[in-house]
Order: structure tokens, then C-alpha cells, then sequence
């Protein structure tokens, strides 16, 4: 099969322009960077309490990336480029089926024929070989913002790098290098991010929000059953039903592997909830510059950005898009970028050791 995928013909782009809406951005020229997220990126909480002085505003959370595998994607160009954005004044940008509806292909968006293209990319890559005493490795560069009991303004931090090994089966602790410090990560934690102590370390008991390999490995690989397990596990919990699915998926997807299959479920997934949208130009922690995916909620847009011809994940960006009291329209408040990732046989072992 050719790595790349074929462009669409004349008869095509005409049908697809007259079904794609144009994005926001277009109306706003020099917006495109100008998104965030909700809530940032979900973490084991493992680290010492901070300080009452400087206090993460969404708190820290722990980021879940999937490999997501490499292949040309010339319709991402396409897309990101082309009038095939075009629409008509005044159509809904966020069009897409109901929340948790499971019975419907979402509208062909601009958003959802990305999101089905990377899938496509993600499921044609063959699954590892995975062992139960194996660890998932992901390196990357992440910077986060804080804000102060003094201070309610949020302060992107320096970014720096940050490296974790997390357990395939959650039956060891895993580890995490980060700021020179080295970090157990157990599964059970109390509110201060410590490890209860009567429980066992690990993560015997993974969900949605503390995944292992292993977990995603048994989610389903149906997008319409997949999102109403989404939409009904994390019911009640975070900002709303819609943000909360587009956020959990993207903690699915981040700092952990997941089998193609499931990675390919999960954007078909992402592209049926309401309200997500392309970014054509979105730069990641480490400068690349990918097209994205992303979402807005109360002033805020989560990005998660995607390498233009492979579609390979690069990381995730947050801008505010609207001013707040503790924010500024065009203010980039986290930022990442996946810079190696793959399986290791201990904790701090890098991939391909063969010491």
C-alpha cells in the first residue's frame, strides 16, 4: 500500500466544498493560534504538595499520549490549505450529532474528515508486541501555568522536559524524571498527590482517567460505543458532558501507547462530539507548527496538533481565545511536545537499551 494517500479529484473538492463549512479562523484572520484547553493535561499527582503560594489553576493533571503511527497525510494540506474549508455565511461550525448519540456518523465538518483520516493512519499501523512487566516510555517538553493565592494571573512556566515510565499492566510503580526530580507513580493517591499507603503501588485498578496499556487495549474499538462508554463514565464530572468526552480522549491519547485500533476508535470518537474544529496553524513546546484539532470552552481552546503531511501527534497547546480575569485573549497558557516514546523493560531505561 503507497504511503500516500491520493488526492482528492476535481468532481470531489467541488462536493466536499459544498459540504465543508469554513472554520472560525477563517473569519478571524490571525486567530489561528489563539486556542486553549479547559483543563490541562491530566497527571499522576505524585510530587510533594506545592506550595499555597503558587497553586496550577485547572491542578496538575496527568498527560496519556498514543503512538500515533506515521504516514503521509496529504489531505491534511489539503484541508488546512484549500477552499475545501470554504462554507456558507452564517452555517454552524460546530455542527455534529448529539453527545453520546452512538447511532449516527458525525457531518462531514472539517474537523471530523480530519479526525477520520488520522484514524485511518492510526489503524494501518501493525500493534506491538507488549509484555506485562514492560513499561510505556514517553520523553517530552511540557510547560504548564500556575497561578498564586496573590497573583490570580496565570503564568506559563519554562518549558523543560519531562520523561515517564508507566507500567503495561499497572501491577509495578512506574516513574517520573521531571524538574531533576525522581517521582514514584502509584495508582492510588491521596488529595495531595501522595501514595496511600495501604494501598498497593501500581495502578491495579486502571480507568478512563489513570489508563494502562492493558485498559486501553480492552476498550471498544466501535467510535459509537466507544464515546457512550466516554460520555457515560465521566457523566456529572468537569465542565460538561461534550468538553469532558473531548478532554478524557485526549488524556487517553497522550502520554501512554494504545493499540491502533483503539488509537483510530478514539479520534473517530472525538470527531462525533459538538464543537470541535480545525486549526490550520497550531505550534507545539519544541516549535514545530502541525495542523490541529481542537475545542473551545469558556474562553479557552484545547489544540491537539498533528504534523501537517504524516499526521503524526506532535502534542497539545492551549490559547485563550476570549480575555478573563486571569487570562489575556492570544495567551498560550500550556504547551507540549512528544519527542520519543515507546516500551522499555525497567524504569528509567530508555527504548533500545540493550545494556
Amino acid at each position: 500500500m503507497s504511503s500516500t494517500p491520493s488526492r482528492p479529484t476535481p468532481a470531489e473538492r467541488e462536493e466536499m466544498a459544498r459540504l465543508l463549512p469554513v472554520p472560525p479562523e477563517r473569519e478571524r484572520p490571525g486567530r489561528h493560534h489563539q486556542a486553549l484547553k479547559d483543563q490541562l493535561l491530566r497527571e499522576f499527582r505524585q510530587d510533594a504538595t506545592p506550595p499555597a503560594a503558587a497553586k496550577p489553576r485547572c491542578g496538575v493533571r496527568r498527560l496519556t499520549i498514543a503512538a500515533v503511527p506515521l504516514a503521509a497525510g496529504a489531505l491534511a494540506v489539503t484541508l488546512a490549505t484549500s477552499g475545501l474549508l470554504d462554507r456558507e455565511p452564517g452555517a454552524d461550525p460546530n455542527a455534529a450529532v448529539a453527545p453520546g448519540s452512538g447511532g449516527s456518523a458525525p457531518q462531514a465538518t472539517p474537523a471530523a474528515v480530519l479526525l477520520d483520516r488520522i484514524a485511518t493512519v492510526a489503524a494501518s499501523k501493525p500493534a506491538p508486541a507488549v509484555r506485562d512487566d514492560q513499561y510505556v516510555y514517553v520523553a517530552s517538553t511540557v510547560a504548564w501555568s500556575s497561578q498564586s493565592d496573590v497573583d490570580p494571573v496565570m503564568r506559563l512556566d519554562t518549558p523543560h522536559s519531562r520523561k515517564i515510565w508507566l507500567s503495561v499492566d499497572g501491577s509495578r510503580p512506574g516513574l517520573l524524571h521531571e524538574k531533576g526530580k525522581e517521582i514514584p507513580l502509584a495508582g492510588d493517591l491521596d488529595k495531595s498527590g501522595r501514595p496511600v499507603s495501604d494501598k498497593p503501588l501500581g495502578n491495579p485498578a486502571p480507568t478512563l482517567n489513570n489508563p494502562t496499556y492493558r485498559y486501553l487495549e480492552s476498550l471498544p474499538t466501535d467510535p459509537e460505543t466507544l464515546l457512550k462508554k466516554i460520555y457515560d463514565e465521566t457523566k456529572g464530572s468537569g465542565p460538561g458532558p461534550d468538553q469532558q468526552a473531548f478532554v478524557t480522549i485526549g488524556d487517553l491519547l497522550r502520554e501512554q501507547l494504545a493499540p491502533p485500533k483503539v488509537s483510530a476508535a478514539l479520534y473517530k470518537a472525538a470527531a462525533r462530539i459538538p464543537g470541535v474544529t480545525v486549526v490550520d496553524d497550531a505550534v507545539d513546546a519544541a516549535g514545530r507548527h502541525g495542523v490541529a484539532v481542537a475545542r473551545v470552552h469558556a474562553g479557552e481552546r484545547t489544540e491537539w496538533i498533528f504534523d501537517r503531511n504524516t499526521l503524526e501527534f506532535l502534542g497539545e497547546r492551549g490559547v485563550m481565545v476570549e480575555d478573563t480575569e486571569w487570562a489575556k485573549s492570544g495567551q498560550v497558557t500550556a504547551t507540549t511536545a512528544v519527542l520519543t516514546r515507546g516500551i522499555t523493560n525497567k524504569p528509567g531505561e530508555a527504548p533500545g537499551h540493550t545494556g
